[in-house]
């Protein structure tokens, strides 16, 4: 069961229900589960159909998507589901928005994820007056996440999802665990309606550290959830050090005023268009 003094939440990254519904029995609890195109193309059924030589039509593969997320929202009823919108950078934010809209509605505990671009943030600062909750993926650094604070301001604490991506930084010897520490410093200016979100975790240490610093939210893969079950939900200490420190660079925090346009943030980052495109590709892979 959860540790008394586990205070983030712990999502599951994945597009399998099976593994949802191992993790659970194994856990005991579980707050949420993130999903994106990548990982519904690895589903257990969308192999079976590829290797029979089978794609799908996109009418197909949506509702498929969607038969997914609705048996996670049963499995996870008080629980956050994110949906991926179709996104490539020349997608505009009206497209991602109207993709949104439409995924918000298949179930009730939905949260849209879009790029932290700047079309993904377009359709953002919409989606969030239109009532949808939101998880702005695919962010590399402080200024995104400085942009989707002003983006979404006036949204409800917990409507806001901002994901650092700390794997894909780390793949190229850059410390991703600094930018969350980095953007939970940063917000503790603000007023708390964004929460941020650690993603592509992909050691048991990213994710123990990230409960050392207090992230809002953790999503991390069935294997890292089963080690982490299997140890016993060891929730660090202040003793604890993180192993991966001394051997990346690291990103040093900066001050950012939080109360510009968003607009005036840059934002660009090779990575978020990088993770778009292979986002994409995947998906595109699956479809006649």
């Amino acid at each position: 069961m959860r540790p008394q003094n586990l205070k983030t939440r712990i999502f599951m990254d994945g597009g399998n229900p099976e593994e949802t519904r191992a993790i659970i029995a194994l856990l005991g609890f579980l707050d949420g589960q993130t999903t994106n195109p990548t990982l519904i193309s690895r589903n257990p059924a969308v192999r079976k159909r590829l290797d029979r030589g089978e794609r799908f039509t996109e009418k197909e593969l949506l509702n498929f998507y969607r038969k997914v997320v609705e048996e996670l929202s049963a499995m996870l009823p008080d629980g956050a589901i994110s949906i991926e919108v179709y996104a490539v950078p020349s997608t505009p934010a009206q497209q991602m928005l109207d993709q949104g809209k439409e995924m918000f509605s298949w179930i009730s505990n939905a949260h849209v994820k879009f790029p932290s671009s700047i079309e993904g943030l377009k359709a953002a600062e919409q989606a969030i007056k239109s009532g949808l909750r939101i998880n702005m993926t695919l962010c590399f650094k402080q200024e995104q996440a400085a942009a989707v604070y002003s983006a979404t301001l006036g949204a409800k604490r917990g409507d806001v999802f901002v994901s650092p991506f700390v794997g894909r930084l780390d793949d190229r010897g850059e410390n991703g665990m600094d930018v969350i520490a980095n953007i939970l410093q940063m917000y503790t200016r603000g007023d708390g309606h964004v929460l941020v979100l650690t993603a592509s975790v992909r050691t048991l240490d990213h994710l123990l550290y990230a409960l050392k610093l207090g992230s809002d939210v953790i999503t991390a893969p069935y294997a890292i959830l089963k080690e982490w079950g299997e140890k016993g939900l060891p929730v660090p200490g202040q003793d604890y050090v993180y192993y991966d420190a001394k051997q990346l660079k690291g990103i040093p925090y900066r001050e950012i005023d939080l109360t510009k346009p968003w607009q005036e943030y840059d934002i660009e980052h090779d990575l978020t268009v990088k993770g778009m495109g292979k986002f994409s590709t995947d998906w595109d892979a699956l479809l006649d």
